[in-house]
């Protein structure tokens, strides 16, 4: 059998192929975008979604062509030498596998949207260190694993069936000319033809990469939900990919800039020393302590203890009565200018156990953790402040090698919900409620003790008995929005926030009475998972609040502004309780002396302002401020998250010498 009419008839159904899978995936976005319209911003109007359906076409010409090269190497090429080979049964098991693929990554990214306000991103490769079965039972609960695989089974037999009577429809026959030459030119051209087609797809509906379009350019509209939609599945996983790459690298992650890391040093001590000790640059030395030594000290990290329910505009909902409670004491103070070290738990429990930045490096994953505390880590410190250190938590201890990691950072115990003979209510862990029954039940000591805790119940799969709770779902459907009150499911979820905040309130208040010298900081590990606005502010999505609680506690101690983020409060500590010369190291400084921002993985906030940390010239108002101002404020805080992650980088890559 001759081979170019092989190779004729082999493109024909690559082309089919390509036209299948790319209408395929402009179907799924626009299906995404319909099922998931809640979270398209009132102000967009048609252009938005017009241009969000051209970009995303254009995206998808490239990732119809990655799938479609797959079946052009595997059968077109191979029939073509082989022009007997027998490659229809392989282009339709390719077809099907893509259709199979592409239907469950559709039917998972609709939950992980509702849950993360973003598509598949790099944090989907934290499932292979987080706890899979737990994952897998949370799927389950939570996200109605087996319809969804159901919905994907239906809906491939209808492609399935279709992409079959597609590829396997009559193709064209090579056309034949008398003249030979006529025929050496066609054939020519077509050979010719295919790598200009492969080059435009490979820019996304262009020739050249100035005018090409890809997932790092992509965002062209003012909507979030609409920007994120652009990119179909393959393309969400590519970046998810290139991300996870570039925070492998550490180095290059964004502000980290390893050749000024002395200057960055001599900045934090605030001279002009020279040494090849990291530790001569984070030595501080406290300036007198400032309150009555506490016997216990409670820092507690309420998983997504989110800012949001605090604000006034959300006040009806009554979700956050009790920090708020807290907050409004005359022995408390309350910061809302304050940040998550990043946007999942992890981090936080970094940020808290070792005192330094996240640069997208697993901290409790590092060979160097497991060999000694970092200098800045707080267990050490508040021991030579005569504390014992412990860590409660409301899981098991495998989850991000919770146990093992808290202990080789020189915590003096860890306890999970075995400990306190807590029985589990999901399959995450306890009830937050048991992990401050076991603590209560511990406190009883002649020892001063710092307990950092980190709950566990205000997170999917939801699965609390809220009524139990004394839960009235009734009062935050009256503070809803018109559109949300018959929002069941988002109700059960405020209801998770309501149950945390109402234990956390209720362990302030029954310790400080039996405890009256106690001290309390109350924090979240982060936000941005569950909003009652479909486009919340980035000051809404990412904020947590700091609140800080105990007898000799006053505004007086603070500046103005309380700015920062959850490596501070080690130095707050410090600075509030040792004595006037006590040595320690941090890099970052107490909230009870002006700082210049605080910062998550992507974005800062400072007193007036908030902006992405990777965009020049571009930040919200909080508050109504000259430009000069808040210019002067954005600056002020990138140079801050520079200086920050590239010393925490080092330390956590180099170590303690230069």
């Amino acid at each position: 059998m001759p081979r170019y009419p092989v190779f004729f008839e082999n493109i024909q159904k690559d082309v089919k192929t390509y036209i299948f899978l790319l209408l395929l995936l402009c179907i799924y976005r626009e299906a995404f975008i319909g099922i998931m319209h809640t979270y398209i911003d009132p102000s967009s109007g048609t252009h938005e979604l017009l241009l969000s359906a051209w970009a995303g076409f254009r995206l998808s010409l490239k990732s119809a062509g990655i799938l479609t090269l797959i079946s052009f190497l595997f059968c077109t090429i191979p029939a073509t030498i082989f022009p007997k080979l027998k490659t229809m049964r392989l282009r339709l098991i390719l077809g099907w596998i893509y259709i199979v693929v592409l239907s469950i990554l559709f039917q998972a990214r609709i939950p992980y949207y509702q849950e993360f306000h973003v598509t598949f991103n790099q944090n989907i490769f934290n499932a292979a260190n987080d706890d899979v079965y737990a994952l897998f039972i949370t799927m389950i609960q939570q996200y109605s694993l087996p319809l969804r695989l159901f919905e994907a089974a239906v809906v491939f037999l209808i492609l399935g069936y279709a992409f079959k009577r597609m590829v396997k429809s009559p193709c064209l026959s090579l056309p034949v000319f008398y003249s030979p030459i006529s025929n050496l030119v066609f054939r020519v051209i077509l050979v010719l033809l295919i790598p200009v087609l492969m080059l435009f797809i490979r820019f996304g509906g262009s020739f050249t990469y100035n005018h090409s379009i890809n997932w790092e350019n992509a965002a062209l509209t003012k909507d979030t939900f609409l920007n994120e939609a652009i990119l179909d599945d393959v393309q969400a996983l590519y970046r998810a990919y290139i991300v996870k790459g570039r925070m492998a690298e550490g180095d290059k992650a964004s502000g980290i800039d390893k050749d000024k890391i002395r200057e960055y040093g001599k900045l934090i001590a605030g001279n002009n020393i020279e040494s090849d000790d990291m530790a001569t640059y984070l030595t501080r030395h406290a300036q007198g302590a400032k309150l009555q030594k506490p016997k216990h000290i409670f820092i507690i990290i309420g998983e997504t203890y989110s800012q949001w329910p605090m604000m006034d505009k959300y006040k009806d909902l009554e979700l956050a009565n009790g920090i708020k409670d807290i907050a409004g004491q005359k022995d408390a103070v309350y910061a809302s200018s304050f940040m998550p070290n990043a946007s999942f738990t992890a981090m936080a429990v970094s940020a808290m156990v070792t005192g330094l930045s996240d640069v997208s490096i697993p901290v409790n994953y590092q060979q160097r953790t497991y060999q000694q505390p970092y200098i800045t880590s707080l267990a050490p410190q508040m021991q030579k402040l005569g504390y014992k250190v412990d860590f409660w938590y409301g899981g098991f201890p495998s989850w991000e090698r919770i146990k093992d990691y808290t202990l080789a950072q020189g915590f003096d115990h860890f306890y999970s919900s075995a400990d306190y003979g807590a029985q589990p209510d999901n399959i995450w862990g306890t009830k937050d409620e048991e992990i401050f029954r076991g603590l209560s039940d511990h406190l009883p000591s002649e020892d001063p003790t710092v307990h950092v805790i980190l709950t566990v119940s205000n997170h999917p799969p939801y699965s609390l008995d809220l009524a139990a709770a004394g839960f009235d779902p009734e009062k935050v459907r009256a503070g809803l929005p018109e559109e949300d009150k018959n929002d069941d499911e988002l109700i059960r979820k405020l209801g998770h926030y309501w149950y945390m905040d109402k234990v956390v309130h209720e362990f302030v208040q029954k310790t400080e009475q039996q405890y009256p010298d106690s001290l309390f900081i109350i924090t979240g590990d982060h936000s941005d998972r569950v909003n009652v606005s479909k486009t919340p502010t980035p000051f809404e999505r990412y904020s947590i609040p700091f609140v800080i609680y105990g007898k000799g506690i006053s505004r007086d101690l603070f500046p103005k502004d309380i700015v920062g983020g959850q490596t501070n409060i080690m130095p707050t500590l410090m600075e509030l309780l040792a004595p006037k010369g006590f040595t320690y190291y941090s890099i970052a400084s107490s909230l009870t002396q002006p700082n210049a921002a605080g910062f998550n993985n992507s974005y800062w906030i400072s007193a007036h302002a908030m902006g992405k940390i990777d965009n020049s010239d571009a930040y919200d108002e909080l508050e109504p401020v000259d430009p000069g101002t808040a210019q002067a404020e954005e600056k002020a805080a990138k140079e801050k998250v520079s200086m920050m992650r590239t010393i925490s980088w080092w330390l956590l890559g180099k170590g303690d010498h230069m």
